[in-house]
């Protein structure tokens, strides 16, 4: 099969497409035929040795996929080949086979495509974790998004709406706000412009927002802390702006506010059955036409580090796919 390899820890174009052994499953173990594999930021992270999780040296990049089950191990019952399915993983999605533990499967929804299929877990999973399980955000608050377009952030903004909240959208350039706006936002704020901030208390009447969505980090963190309204949640859910900010926790105090992470990774392996709880709910909603994610753009397997490099240079909105096919 023919796979994405990172042999060293640096920028995407260092990646290299191989020819490398088929997988054959052990116990527990299924095969797949990977027809559509999710990009996401962490996966340019991971590349460049710079994310919380470091696989070892070489490895195939990728965590999110969707396919069909080529082969079992002996042991698997609940799976069989020819199964359409969706797998999160920490390595591997980038090739045109992975091998994954059977319990690591969700099965394919009759109907869906696998684009849509790959797209789901990892960003979807994120923003519900966040929103529902740590921000625990009510029907007629006003959640607040930075970097609304990007992948997280879309999902956030329609599981937002899905929950009955008043949705703030914020990205950088009027074109992501308008896709913001596709998915529901109701207000849209452009954060290059120096009096954001002030659009945001406008927005809420003075109040501020119950619920700050950061993915982004940078020099957003703190204008969008003290946006926050008394007796809110920040959610800390990454740094795409590549600076880890540090924040007066006066104004935790000031305001009563919350400072809460996200780690949904981590989530997944504590709570592997409230995790998969998250993703029936996401997958019903999907079935309903209450989320639905956009899909910019598809690469072929040679064409991988073109999509890590277009995901570091914020030029994706919603997700991209990589296509081993």
């Amino acid at each position: 099969m023919k796979a994405v390899v990172c042999e060293t820890w640096g920028a995407p174009d260092t990646l290299t497409v191989q020819d490398l052994p088929d997988p054959r499953p052990g116990p527990g173990q299924v095969v797949i035929d990977v027809r559509a594999a999710g990009v996401n930021f962490p996966d340019v992270l991971i590349v460049q040795g710079k994310y919380q999780f470091k696989p070892e040296l070489p490895f195939v990049p990728g965590s999110e996929v969707a396919g069909v089950i080529q082969s079992t191990g002996s042991d698997v019952t609940t799976f069989q080949p020819g199964d359409q399915v969706i797998a999160f993983v920490p390595t591997g999605g980038f090739g045109q086979q992975l091998l994954a533990p059977a319990q690591a499967l969700i099965p394919m929804p009759s109907g869906m495509d696998f684009d849509t299929a790959a797209a789901i877990t990892l960003t979807y999973g994120t923003s519900y974790h966040a929103i529902v399980d740590r921000a625990k955000l009510k029907n007629g608050e006003n959640m607040l998004i930075l970097g609304a377009a990007g992948g997280v952030g879309l999902a956030a903004v329609e599981i937002g709406k899905a929950l009955g909240a008043r949705i703030i959208a914020c990205a950088s350039t009027d074109e992501k706000l308008e896709v913001c706006r596709q998915h529901g936002a109701d207000v849209l704020i452009n954060y290059s412009q120096a009096d954001w901030r002030e659009q945001v208390k406008t927005a809420t009447g003075g109040k501020g927002a119950d619920v700050i969505y950061d993915p982004v980090g940078g020099d957003y963190a703190e204008p969008a802390f003290r946006a926050t309204a008394w007796g809110g949640r920040y959610l800390v859910v990454g740094f795409a702006n590549g600076e880890i900010p540090k924040l007066p926790l006066n104004l935790a105090l000031l305001k009563g506010a919350s400072l809460v992470g996200v780690f949904w990774g981590e989530h997944t392996k504590r709570d592997p059955k409230g995790n998969m709880a998250n993703m029936r709910q996401l997958l019903q909603w999907l079935h309903e036409g209450k989320i639905k994610p956009r899909i910019s753009g598809r690469y072929k397997l040679e064409d991988a580090a073109q999509a890590l490099n277009d995901m570091a240079a914020r030029k994706v909105t919603g997700k991209v796919v990589v296509l081993p096919h």
